[in-house]
């Protein structure tokens, strides 16, 4: 049966919700937590089962991933069960050294198994370790307990040229910190310094292009300088291009375009329509969000149409890796083209002829565009996949799909428009 947010919230205790799609996979009710439990055989044929954490902070489509990655290891024989029974004993064991000192490097993985394995997607998840390993080897060693407010602030003021990775590490690592106090992991009266050191210092001063600051401010580009890049579109790669068309004739998010399956368009009275999952919204968290829904006019339905006619699954399909392309690809793409990009000096390009805008910038002239074109703010924020604030958003259920078509629709003269208007030459 297909998974129904509200069947779970009200599953009794002991009572259990089986997905049919993924074998083995089920959400149990317990006393405290309903949780994501992979049920299986192992190879001497006994009946083992695993927890992937607790939902909701554990979303369908994480424990979809992670029930996926372990099946993949029961087929080249491993016991899953078993294997983590081994890497909690071996931690176990690694736990009681002769000076009984537990260590920055200790904390931080309990901190990971604990709450980020549960609490994260994967992505985010190897993001987290990520920062540890690259930027917490020279505390790892030491005691956690007498880590000093001087060393702590070492760490962190190393990461000033970075201040949006040093605010995140920071975070990360009082979250740490916490969890291990309210673990008695540490005494109570331990000192949580990443909570007071370089407190609101950490400041991002904008990105710099070629030595020189162009500031935080944030771009949305003119209808002239949307028709020249629309018309340079083509010395992109095609999935480049076809993406960013994608940002401007529909104003959604890039990690919504670039996992975009072949299951979530259909056919409807009024047209096409792609339907993206609650869960694989940035709204995934907010009660009363729901599935965003886009239809797909003009170019966009043209490029949706094609790349569906072949695919079974992901429209943008990584030709490297397992499952579809990555945001960053369109963004390095973008950059690489750019006339200031040093990147392979070496390597002849095409130079965009519009510069220093980023891919989110073209959702962000959509929207613009849209407000300039006087479409009702509630149905602009609606096209974009943004919540209606306040009590509004909490009553107002109306779905708003007509108007999404009919201001999309606009939307797409309107862009079309832009490229056939060419700019007048002086001189």
């Amino acid at each position: 049966m297909p998974f129904d947010p509200r069947a779970a919230k009200q599953l009794a205790e002991g009572a259990h919700i089986i997905l049919e799609e993924y074998p083995g996979l089920r959400l149990e009710a317990g006393k405290r937590a309903r949780s994501w439990i992979y049920r299986y055989k192992n190879p001497e044929g006994a009946m083992r089962q695993v927890k992937l954490g607790e939902w909701p902070a554990v979303s369908l489509i994480a424990a979809a991933a992670e029930w996926e990655r372990l099946r993949a290891e029961r087929a080249r024989g491993v016991d899953p069960a078993q294997e983590r029974k081994e890497r909690v004993q071996q931690r176990r064991v690694k736990r009681v050294p002769t000076s009984a000192v537990y260590t920055v490097q200790q904390l931080w993985d309990d901190y990971v198994d604990g709450h980020i394995r549960n609490a994260r997607k994967p992505k985010g998840q190897d993001e987290t370790i990520r920062l540890f390993q690259k930027h917490g080897g020279e505390i790892a060693p030491l005691p956690a307990a007498g880590l000093t407010r001087n060393q702590a602030f070492g760490v962190i003021n190393a990461m000033a040229s970075t201040p949006v990775s040093a605010g995140q590490f920071k975070g990360e690592l009082a979250a740490a910190w916490d969890y291990a106090i309210d673990a008695g992991r540490v005494p109570e009266d331990t000192p949580n310094w990443w909570r007071q050191i370089l407190r609101g210092k950490l400041r991002s001063k904008g990105k710099k292009i070629s030595g020189k600051s162009i500031g935080t401010s944030k771009r949305a580009l003119s209808n002239e300088e949307v028709g020249e890049l629309i018309r340079w579109m083509p010395n992109f790669s095609k999935m480049v291009a076809d993406a960013l068309t994608l940002y401007l004739w529909t104003a959604a998010r890039g990690v919504e375009i670039m996992a975009m399956e072949r299951s979530e368009i259909t056919e409807e009275d009024d047209g096409l329509w792609w339907t993206v999952p609650k869960a694989k919204t940035k709204n995934e968290r907010h009660e009363h969000a729901t599935d965003f829904r886009v239809p797909l006019v003009g170019r966009a339905e043209a490029i949706v149409r094609r790349r569906f006619a072949h695919t079974e699954r992901w429209l943008f399909k990584s030709p490297r890796l397992d499952g579809h392309s990555q945001q960053k690809v369109i963004q390095t793409a973008v950059y690489f083209h750019q006339p200031y990009s040093e990147t392979s000096p070496e390597e002849e390009r095409p130079r965009l002829t519009v510069t220093h805008w980023a891919p989110h910038d073209l959702r962000r002239t959509a929207r613009t565009m849209l407000a300039a074109m006087q479409c009702p703010d509630t149905v602009g924020e609606v096209i974009i996949g943004h919540m209606i604030p306040g009590v509004a958003g909490v009553y107002n259920r109306h779905t708003y799909d007509a108007e999404r078509r009919e201001w999309l629709t606009k939307l797409s003269a309107h862009l079309e428009q832009c490229v056939l208007t060419k700019p007048k030459r002086v001189g």
